[in-house]
C-alpha cells in the first residue's frame, strides 16, 4: 500500500459558507480581469486565493472541482470556477460565477478584434507577447511547485503518478483523459479496493457598438455553422486551452477556410496575452467570421457545454464525494493533473523562451515570485510586456 500523507493537511473551510455570493462573484470577475497565465495559472490563482488565503473554499472541495474538470470536456479553469461556484451557492452560484470569469476575455477580445479588422492585423502583439508570454511561464512555475507541494506530500503512489502524468503531458504535448481516469481507478484500488476485488482478485477497466450589433450582415447560415462547430469542440475536446488549439486549427482553416494560417496564429496569441481562458480565442475567432454575433455565438456554444457538464455531476460529487473510494479516485486523478500542469510548463516554455532574454525573464519572475509573495501578478505581467515592446524591436529579425 502507498505511504501515508504524513505532511498536516491545510484545515478545512468550515461547511457553512464564510463569504457571500457576490463576493465569489467580484473575485472571479477580478481574476477573468488580470489572470493572466491560462489554464495552468488561473487554477494555481484558485487555489491560493481561495484555499490558502480566504478559506472560502476547502480542500476537499477544491480537489473535486478539479477532478471533475479533468475528467468532462471543455476548458479547464472555467469548469473549475463553475464548480467552485457550485459548492456554496448551487446553481445560482455555477451560473454568475461562470459569467464573471468569462466575460472580461470575452469583451477584451472582442475589442482587440475590432482594432485587429480596422487596421489590419497586430504585429505589436509579438512584442507584447515576447515579455509576457516568458513572464508566464515563471508564474506557471510558481502555481505548479505550490500545488505539488500541497497535494502530493510524500504519498510514493501519487508521486509516481505525478511523475507519469507530467512525462506524458511534455511527449504528447497534450493531456489524456485516459491517463486521469487510469490514475483515478489506480489510487481507488489500491487504497480502497471493492470486497469483490478483495474476494476474487479481478482486474479493474476504467470507462467515462452600434454598428457591431447590427444584424443585416449575419449569413444565418454560418451563424449556424460557427454554432455547431464550436459546440462540437466545447463537447468533445478533454484538457486546457492548449488542446483545444489544434483541433481549432484542423477545423477554422483547413476544414471551413474560415481564417488564414496568420489569422490563427494572431487569435491564439490574442488568448494568450489577455486574462482569462485561454478558450475564449473562439470569440475573436468568431468576431473574425461574423462581427460581434459570431464571436457571441462561438463563445456561448463553447462554453455551454462544460457549464452544462460541470453543474450536472456536481450535486453527486457534494452528495458522495467523501466516501472512501471516491476521494481515492480523486486523489488519484489530482495527482495525474498536476502532473499535466508541470510538463504543461515546459510545453508552454518551449514555444515562449525563445532566446536568453526570455529565458532570464521567466526566471526573474519565479525568483521575484519566491521571494517577495506579495507582489501581485498583474503588476508583473504589466512589466513583462513593456519589457517585450522595447526589447522586442531590437532582436526581432529584420
Amino acid at each position: 500500500m502507498s505511504d501515508a500523507m504524513t505532511t498536516t493537511p491545510p484545515a478545512e473551510a468550515p461547511s457553512a459558507a464564510s463569504y457571500t455570493l457576490w463576493q465569489l462573484v467580484g473575485y472571479m470577475l477580478g481574476l477573468g480581469t488580470w489572470g493572466f497565465g491560462g489554464p495552468v495559472a488561473l487554477v494555481g490563482y484558485m487555489y491560493r486565493d481561495l484555499v490558502e488565503r480566504r478559506r472560502w473554499i476547502s480542500e476537499s472541495d477544491y480537489k473535486e472541482g478539479m477532478a471533475i474538470a479533468q475528467l468532462m470536456p471543455g476548458p479547464l479553469a472555467a469548469q473549475l470556477a463553475i464548480y467552485l461556484g457550485f459548492v456554496h451557492h448551487r446553481l445560482l452560484g455555477a451560473t454568475l460565477v461562470g459569467l464573471a470569469f468569462v466575460l472580461p476575455s470575452f469583451f477584451m477580445v472582442i475589442a482587440i478584434g475590432m482594432a485587429y479588422v480596422s487596421y489590419g492585423g497586430i504585429g505589436w502583439m509579438q512584442s507584447v507577447f515576447y515579455g509576457v508570454g516568458a513572464a508566464v511561464i515563471g508564474i506557471i512555475a510558481m502555481s505548479a511547485y505550490k500545488l505539488t507541494t500541497k497535494n502530493i506530500g510524500k504519498d510514493k503512489l501519487l508521486w509516481a503518478i505525478f511523475v507519469v502524468s507530467a512525462a506524458i503531458t511534455v511527449a504528447t504535448q497534450s493531456e489524456e483523459l485516459w491517463l486521469f481516469v487510469g490514475a483515478g481507478v489506480l489510487v481507488w484500488l489500491w487504497r480502497v479496493p471493492p470486497a469483490w476485488l478483495q474476494r476474487n482478485g479481478a482486474n479493474a477497466v476504467a470507462s467515462p457598438l452600434v454598428a457591431m450589433f447590427a444584424l443585416d450582415a449575419v449569413d444565418p447560415a454560418k451563424l449556424a455553422k460557427i454554432a455547431t462547430y464550436f459546440t462540437y469542440a466545447g463537447s468533445f475536446v478533454f484538457g486546457s486551452g492548449l488542446a483545444i488549439v489544434p483541433f481549432l486549427y484542423s477545423g477554422v482553416v483547413k476544414e471551413y477556410g474560415w481564417l488564414t494560417d496568420r489569422q490563427f496564429v494572431d487569435a491564439v496569441a490574442v488568448a494568450m496575452i489577455t486574462p482569462g481562458p485561454v478558450v475564449i480565442t473562439t470569440g475573436f475567432i468568431g468576431f473574425l467570421v461574423q462581427g460581434f454575433w459570431g464571436a457571441a455565438v462561438a463563445a456561448l456554444a463553447t462554453f455551454l457545454p462544460c457549464y452544462l457538464l460541470t453543474v450536472i455531476p456536481a450535486p453527486y460529487f457534494k452528495k458522495h464525494g467523501k466516501r472512501p473510494a471516491i476521494v481515492a479516485f480523486v486523489d488519484g486523478v489530482t495527482a495525474a493533473a498536476i502532473g499535466a500542469i508541470a510538463g504543461a510548463v515546459l510545453v508552454i516554455g518551449q514555444r515562449s523562451i525563445t532566446d536568453g532574454i526570455t529565458a532570464a525573464l521567466a526566471i526573474a519572475t519565479a525568483v521575484v515570485l519566491w521571494r517577495f509573495k506579495k507582489i501581485p501578478e498583474p503588476v508583473i505581467v504589466a512589466v513583462a510586456a513593456v519589457i517585450g515592446l522595447v526589447v522586442h524591436p531590437l532582436v526581432a529579425p529584420v
